[in-house]
């Protein structure tokens, strides 16, 4: 995610006009005490519900394969991977990852596709698959993490690292943390939302003979619960990425560390249900809606319309209406050429008496390298404005 800390704060800044008294913070529910890091993000206003250590690095064990599937959304996205390509796997591969821990008991005999693969690692959480697949594509599981390193360089996830495609114990050199973990789990929702829907969510998955089941505590027992991806070694302890929806509002969570898997899912399930029923939302702007209008440089247009990929809005305590204040920001003037969907910028909600959320702000439309009469008009626009 790019850094806007110089910025220009537009005039847009503005007041919604209700009681400007400071909210009062709910208290979240006790279930999650016992676990030693834990987060819930609502996306639509990108303001923090829950923190506990949220960028204290953990050993993520399983929920490694989050950022494996999201690399081959990327390739999926960008058509350099067929869902319908078969793989092969390695003999190497085969003896090493054969029934080791979750698994999808894959051999060189057979040729599973990527779709077979993605189920796979997202549902059942096999091991074997997420190697097979960053080998097979990638040509080692050395090339694939230099690819989940890329992407998450590119997403922001500053205190992160990845060796592994599967989150198998390898002495601490992949990590994560928390707030790392909610800007995957944003882009992986946003970006790619059709991929999301068809390998995340499902309790049961068959391959071949091979009947597995998700250890997600959450889908099928929390409304609107659909992923993302559990995980557990002796090391990292039980871990979770969780999400739901409801009415237009996503939260992300995540839980780290649990010394038992009923904590982490006792705590999953209610940390998720008190999201939605201790806080409230005020909207502000429909998926798409135009935010701000941005000043752009040496373009064919002298300004850019700043749009969310999602709905907008503040989220305060229920029963309460605190003061909520809007900004823009953006690194300006905005230089061309630009392309539609590039981020340029955030929105900034303050809520009287919580910690600020941002949302990433995009650019509606292409805008083009002026030409000569670009140039000529803006100049004498300039000149007499």
């Amino acid at each position: 995610m790019k850094s806007f800390s110089k910025v220009l704060k537009l005039a847009l800044a503005v007041t919604i006009p209700v009681s400007a008294s400071a909210a009062t913070i709910p208290t979240p529910p006790p279930q999650v005490a016992p676990i030693p890091v834990s987060l819930l993000v609502d996306l639509g206003s990108g303001q923090v519900l829950e923190q506990k250590h949220p960028d204290t690095p953990f050993l993520p064990a399983s929920v490694t394969k989050v950022m494996t599937a999201f690399v081959a959304f990327e390739e999926i996205g960008a058509g350099r991977l067929s869902l319908d390509r078969q793989f092969q796997e390695r003999p190497e591969t085969e003896k090493e990852w054969f029934a080791k821990g979750t698994n999808m008991y894959i051999t060189t005999k057979d040729r599973p596709t990527t779709r077979d693969l993605l189920h796979g690692i997202m549902t059942a959480s096999a091991n074997d698959a997420a190697v097979v697949l960053g080998e097979g594509y990638a040509g080692s599981v050395a090339g694939w993490a230099a690819k989940m390193n890329d992407a998450a360089r590119r997403l922001g996830m500053t205190r992160s690292h990845y060796n592994t495609p599967n989150g198998w114990m390898d002495e601490g050199n992949t990590y994560v943390t928390a707030s790392d973990l909610v800007r995957l789990a944003d882009a992986m929702i946003t970006r790619y939302p059709d991929l999301y829907r068809e390998f995340s969510g499902h309790k049961r998955w068959v391959w071949r003979d091979v009947n597995m089941r998700s250890h997600d505590p959450t889908v099928g027992v929390v409304p609107g619960a659909d992923g993302i991806k559990t995980g557990y070694t002796r090391e990292a302890g039980y871990n979770f990425l969780g999400t739901a929806e409801r009415g237009g509002r996503r939260l992300v969570m995540v839980l780290a560390g649990s010394p038992l898997p009923k904590v982490r899912d006792d705590a999953a399930k209610a940390l998720l249900e008190w999201g939605f029923a201790a806080w409230d939302t005020r909207h502000l702007f429909d998926q798409g809606q135009t935010v701000a209008q941005a000043k752009v440089q040496g373009g064919d247009a002298r300004s850019l319309p700043l749009v969310a990929n999602r709905e907008v809005h503040a989220t305060i305590p229920r029963g309460t209406q605190p003061g909520i204040t809007l900004a823009v920001h953006y690194n300006g003037p905005i230089v061309a050429p630009v392309r539609k969907g590039e981020q340029v910028g955030e929105l900034e909600i303050r809520v009287a008496g919580l910690a600020p959320g941002r949302v990433p702000l995009y650019a509606g439309r292409d805008v083009g390298t002026a030409g000569w009469l670009d140039r000529l008009l803006n100049g004498l626009i300039n000149l007499f404005s």
